[in-house]
């Protein structure tokens, strides 16, 4: 069965910023990983196939660090024939692989290093001191508030103005959290898994502090599909 893509139509805001999706596969309990955080994996094809319709649409993929450090590479292995449309249609036939961390603190030896993929980088002042005089970042973008976090609503809007115009988030949790915070979400892309993992330290699509339930964001259903054994979950941020 093939998955349909629902068209969500504008924003009811107008934003200066690119349109964001969070795009995770979580198991029935909704964890993305185990307790020792090991590399994803547990979708099936058609969640990976869906994962790349995904990506093909994005001109940027956004990766917590602690994400990047787990997988180690880069999310590129796309059908030809997405990477044609999306040429067709004047984009990059590869999102451009954005690593967002406060601490500038990676590997350089990952794999991710060694992809030939363009790679942009957001962080703090003190976190592009790791990488400075280096290339494996095309561009390190600085942006931070008075109390040294990234800032986010900037970073995106910096990202904006370089034509990054959909953003596609694969995670990790804190990273979700920290952007549901200020508002900068438009759409979940959740594959539910048939498995359990549990565990209260295994993380979820949303992990950090929380919300309240009276002030959490709320979502909007778009559609609902299961394909086997896996049901695909589509929402739209309310506002």
């Amino acid at each position: 069965m093939a998955l349909q893509d629902s068209t969500t139509g504008d924003s009811p805001l107008k934003l200066n910023r690119p349109h964001t999706v969070v795009v995770l596969a979580m198991s029935a309990d909704g964890k993305i990983s185990d307790v020792a955080r090991s590399p994803g994996g547990f979708g099936s094809s058609a969640d990976h196939q869906h994962l790349e319709n995904q990506i093909a649409k994005a001109d940027g993929l956004l990766w917590g660090a602690g994400t990047l450090r787990v997988d180690g590479n880069a999310e590129k292995d796309v059908d030809p024939t997405l990477s044609e449309q999306q040429q067709n249609q004047g984009k990059s036939p590869s999102p451009v692989q954005i690593v967002c961390t406060r601490s500038g603190e990676i590997d350089p030896k990952l794999k991710f290093f060694q992809q030939p993929e363009k790679r942009w980088l957001i962080t703090t002042s003190q976190g592009a001191k790791n990488w400075q005089n280096r290339s494996e970042f095309e561009r390190i973008i600085v942006l931070e508030t008075e109390t040294g976090a990234i800032d986010l609503v900037k970073a995106l809007e910096e990202l904006a103005s370089l034509n990054i115009k959909s953003l596609v988030v694969l995670g990790g949790g804190e990273l979700v959290a920290s952007l549901l915070k200020v508002d900068l979400i438009d759409e979940f892309w959740l594959t539910v898994c048939p498995l359990i993992i549990g565990g209260a330290k295994a993380p979820s699509p949303v992990d950090g502090e929380g919300f309240y339930w009276q002030t959490s964001p709320r979502l909007e259903l778009l559609s609902a599909e299961r394909v086997e054994e896996e049901i695909f979950i589509h929402y739209r941020v309310k506002r």
